[in-house]
């Protein structure tokens, strides 16, 4: 892509009025944000990667989160063999209420059924409520209210008993 290209492209997403537009390549990545109050792109960030980089980046970071990881869940593990881990289903930021004024879905201690709503995970400005697929009485919260939580990330351990 070149630099005539990369313009009309910002031209183009100037006067559709769309706030973001992303394009990734294998070599190039372009992302273009205009503000809401004007017509000019407010920031452009062109990124090209090399090659060697590109096949080598997606092997780096899991086999360093898996270094990492193994090292304290060992040992919950366990004793947490018993319970039920309830997670993620999304990528997104999770909220533990409905609304800050309002109390939250679940304490340690709540007995709950299928069916019931645990939690609520925000994605793209998208409230998704999280329910739960098992019954049983909540033993731990594993995740920190209003924090952002990867998708498969345990959030909650249920004792099924």
């Amino acid at each position: 892509m070149d630099i005539k290209e990369i313009q009309s492209l910002i031209k183009f997403v100037a006067k559709s009025g769309a706030s973001e537009v992303k394009l990734e390549t294998d070599d190039i990545k372009i992302t273009i944000r205009t503000g809401s109050t004007s017509s000019s792109p407010e920031t452009t960030i062109v990124q090209q990667i090399p090659m060697a980089q590109a096949a080598m980046a997606p092997i780096a970071p899991p086999a360093q989160q898996e270094a990492a990881a193994p090292a304290t869940p060992v040992k919950e593990a366990e004793d947490d063999s018993k319970y039920i881990t309830i997670k993620s289903p999304i990528i997104g930021t999770f909220y533990r209420k409905p609304s800050p004024d309002k109390p939250s879905f679940v304490e340690v201690g709540t007995s709950i059924g299928q069916g019931d709503v645990l939690c609520v995970i925000e994605a793209m400005k998208l409230f998704n409520d999280i329910e739960s697929e098992v019954s049983g009485k909540i033993v731990k919260i594993l995740v920190e209210d209003s924090s952002p939580v990867e998708f498969d990330q345990p959030l909650f351990l249920v004792d099924p008993s």
